[in-house]
């Protein structure tokens, strides 16, 4: 079985530049006779004893008086807004400043230097700086905002996970051998996995401690500190503590973890630097990632080698009033992709570059990620008529936007592929009935709990791989072996204000294209599916055993019943051996 990783990354500029006052008040420098400088500034200085050269004391005071008197919008963005992206140099050339004129300058610079479209009066590095902060204040809040916490802090600089391993109650807990093995009793934790990380490696982990019982989740190096029996004598003993060849108390003889020893235990401690050296990276502001993708998109760069084919596929499903969840799928043909084969595994790479910008330019959303194929090597050929799927979920706002994507197959670096299409995001109106894209897709099924609305391929509750097409004429195309699954979502079923339920039905139907002939047809009622809500979700499975190979279309029809309002979605796909 193929085993595909995905990486992903932000985009970050981090030179540093900062106007003089004069540039910042618009007013021009005029040059200065250099004889006359230190002459002048001297007698200067001795007319003048408030121009006189301050102490270091004085200077500190002075910094000390400026932090008191920055109040209102500077404050909070100095202290809240870009707290965790701001470098200590940009913090200490802000506090330097003097005027609100100056502070308004720097503040617009400071964004621009950050800005992936420098050109363009929007910003779209801050507006997704703006939104992870709105998220870690909903979800990461303990007795203070969310983006206090350690948890929003790397929310805010590394973005989501991808995978956490949630604790939230404690409790038993079975320790790896890396931990010195055995069992123990433990306060809440979670581990927040990053496939990659740029700049700091792969499969980074982080490990967050809620020691307190109170919600808030500290990020610790230390692994031992979410045991809730650590300091309790013969409490959680390691493997090697219950067999009696280590005592609890080597565990507290120095290090940088009280994990004690175990037949790990030497590697581990020759790990330690590399999670201080993690741990500092951590604090450090992401690298751009495809430098040398970007100008494929920006200047339509000419390719030169052979095209490197893809199939991308758009669909729309609402959020909120105003806001659209896009995910965007690529699919690319395991046999277009170069391989190379070492210790028996084949592997192919390749690199994501998409971006979605509005009809004036302004960019929208960036995304930035690595596809890896391995195959064994004696398995390749049959897997070659195979196809890798990549997955992007984006946020977007009702409107008109252009969606460009730049591939690139790694290990033969002439074979790009480009992709630009026009596509309209659509507006949600709550007094019309209305529905998301009708999915067809070949794997579909309920995700657990902890990851519901998180991770790849994952809508809500469910995890659904659409079928993408090979080309916009042409369906989708499944085999008789498998199933045809399908989802939609309905909004803005009204509500029957005296049984307090919906009133709509559903009716889905398979049609034969060639014949137009319905070869299939079934209704049901939407208050047995959520009888109480103005949305519902349709999920629903059929094999394909029956039909004989050949092009068909299926149909969502929904009626209704209080609202008198009529859609429904269709969606072709073809049936081969």
């Amino acid at each position: 079985m193929s085993r595909i990783r995905f990486t992903a990354t932000l985009t970050l500029l981090s030179a540093f530049w900062v106007y003089p006052a004069s540039h910042a008040s618009g007013q021009e420098a005029q040059p200065v006779d250099a004889s006359l400088t230190t002459s002048t500034t001297s007698n200067s200085a001795q007319q003048n004893p408030l121009k006189r050269k301050l102490s270091d004391k004085e200077i500190r005071a002075q910094q000390k008086a400026l932090r008191q008197e920055l109040k209102g919008p500077y404050k909070k963005w100095l202290d809240q807004d870009v707290r965790w992206i701001i470098t200590d140099q940009e913090r200490r050339a802000f506090m330097g400043l003097s005027n609100d004129e100056e502070r308004d300058a720097f503040i617009e610079q400071f964004w621009r230097r950050r800005n992936p479209d420098p050109q363009s009066p929007d910003n779209s590095y801050r507006e997704e700086v703006y939104r992870r902060i709105a998220y870690a204040n909903e979800h990461f809040a303990a007795g203070k905002p969310g983006w206090m916490t350690d948890r929003g802090h790397m929310y805010i600089a590394w973005g989501p996970p991808t995978s956490i391993d949630a604790h939230p109650s404690g409790g038993q807990y079975d320790r790896p051998m890396e931990e010195g093995g055995g069992q123990t009793q433990t306060f809440p934790f979670e581990t927040w996995n990053y496939k990659h990380l740029d700049g700091i490696g792969d499969n980074v982990e982080i490990e967050f401690v809620d020691s307190c019982m109170c919600g808030d989740y500290h990020m610790t190096l230390n692994r031992a500190e979410k045991d809730a029996l650590l300091h309790v004598p013969g409490g959680g003993p390691t493997l090697w503590e219950e067999m009696g060849q280590a005592k609890k108390a080597d565990r507290f003889r120095g290090g940088l973890e009280q994990l004690g020893s175990g037949p790990m235990a030497s590697m581990q401690g020759s790990k330690e630097f590399d999670r201080l050296d993690m741990y500092a990276k951590l604090q450090a502001a992401p690298l751009i990632k495809f430098k040398d993708l970007d100008e494929f998109i920006t200047s339509h760069k000419v390719l030169t080698g052979p095209f490197f084919p893809f199939d991308v596929r758009t669909d729309f499903v609402r959020v909120t009033d105003d806001t659209v969840l896009v995910p965007i799928t690529l699919q690319i043909r395991n046999r277009d992709i170069t391989y190379n084969t070492k210790d028996g595994v084949s592997r192919g790479v390749v690199n994501i570059l998409g971006r979605v910008s509005t009809i004036t330019g302004r960019i929208a959303q960036t995304f930035e990620d690595t596809v890896e194929v391995d195959e064994p090597a004696e398995l390749l050929p049959k897997t070659l008529d195979s196809r890798s799927v990549y997955w992007k979920a984006l946020p977007l706002r009702p409107g008109h936007y252009r969606l460009d994507v730049v591939i690139k197959d790694v290990n033969n670096p002439d074979h790009i592929g480009t992709y630009a299409r026009a596509f309209i995001v659509p507006e949600y109106d709550d007094d019309k009935l209305a529905a998301s894209s009708l999915i067809l897709a070949d794997k579909m099924r309920q995700v657990p709990s902890k990851d519901i609305g998180t991770g790849k391929f994952v809508i809500g509750n469910t995890y659904i791989r659409p079928r993408v097409s090979s080309a916009a004429s042409k369906p989708v195309s499944f085999t008789r072996s498998q199933d045809l699954d399908f989802w939609m979502q309905v909004y803005n079923l009204k509500i029957n204000p005296k049984t307090k339920q919906n009133e709509a039905t559903v009716q889905y139907r398979v049609t034969d294209m060639g014949t137009n002939k319905t070869l299939f047809e079934t209704t049901e009622a939407a208050a047995k599916l959520n009888p109480n809500s103005d949305q519902m979700t349709l999920e629903k499975s059929m094999p394909l055993a029956g039909l004989q190979p050949g092009k068909y279309q299926i149909t969502i029809s929904v009626n209704d019943g209080v609202s008198k309002q009529q859609l429904a979605q269709s969606a072709p796909f073809e049936v081969t051996q």
